[in-house]
């Protein structure tokens, strides 16, 4: 007689203390069985396979099948901390973002997860579809998308490759043993990689040290980068600001108009 797996429970056994893990999606766990732990997603991408295999997420242990048709991914739980604003700049994190960039297996698996090249046109027409009539009525918002509308022919780039695209200091984990994971790969899009390295650079390195930064990951900075990377920088604040009204954070979302007021009157 086949068993019913329902919960959790069922695939762990009683003698696991399961906890919310807290999060946007109420999917996430940690378990717990004396010196063992776990964290425990529900219905996470078969994409978090190939990112354990290239030792960009901590390590996948089992994927089980509940009963309802959910899918229960287990990683092992690791005990380290998120980089601070400052350990952004570092070497290490030039280091990772490049391998991810230039991974060819990450790049296969979300194509056959049916990921196309997102195409910046779209991308903008999109944005403007996702703010309300309120901020869009905004000067300052009119005019970031005049401007991204007339430097949108720059922005065309040939290199296609996966961006994790939410490059908050938030999600890197440090393990105790100094090893470094990115992580919450949920936003994962096939993209120009100016979509990562933008928002890293004006988030967390000084301008006089993004050529430095950039020949640690691999690349120079050019004209035409730094005009790609501006111009991903303020479609994602747009989307910050709306993601911040949306949620009555009216503070942050203040710092980000005034974010996007410096962007626009000095691309």
């Amino acid at each position: 007689m086949k068993l019913k797996v329902t919960t959790l429970e069922d695939i762990l056994g009683q003698e696991w203390e399961i906890s919310p893990a807290g999060g946007a999606t109420g999917e996430a766990f940690f378990a717990k069985n004396k010196e063992q732990q776990l964290f425990l997603k529900r219905n996470s991408s078969p994409f978090l396979a190939v990112l354990s295999a290239e030792g960009i997420v901590p390590k996948l242990v089992w994927t089980r099948r509940l009963e309802s048709g959910d899918v229960i991914t287990a990683q092992r739980w690791i005990s380290g901390r998120e980089l601070n604003h400052k350990e952004m700049k570092e070497e290490k994190v030039a280091r990772l973002l490049r391998k991810i960039h230039q991974s060819k297996p990450l790049l296969t698996m979300l194509t056959r997860l049916g990921k196309a090249p997102l195409k910046p046109e779209q991308l903008l027409e999109d944005v403007k579809l996702s703010i309300d009539e309120e901020l869009a009525s905004k000067e300052i918002i009119r005019s970031a998308f005049t401007l991204l509308n007339e430097t949108l022919p720059a922005v065309v780039c040939d290199e296609a490759v996966v961006c994790h695209c939410d490059i908050n200091h938030n999600n890197w984990l440090l393990t105790d043993d100094e090893q470094l994971f990115l992580i919450d790969w949920d936003g994962a899009m096939i993209a120009d990689p100016a979509i990562d390295l933008g928002m890293l650079l004006h988030s967390y390195v000084p301008k006089d040290e993004w050529s430095s930064w950039l020949e640690t990951y691999g690349v120079h900075l050019t004209d035409n980068l730094i005009q790609r990377m501006n111009w991903y920088v303020i479609i994602q604040i747009i989307l910050s600001i709306q993601w911040n009204k949306t949620r009555n954070r009216l503070n942050d979302m203040d710092a980000w108009i005034t974010d996007l007021r410096s962007m626009v009157t000095n691309p």
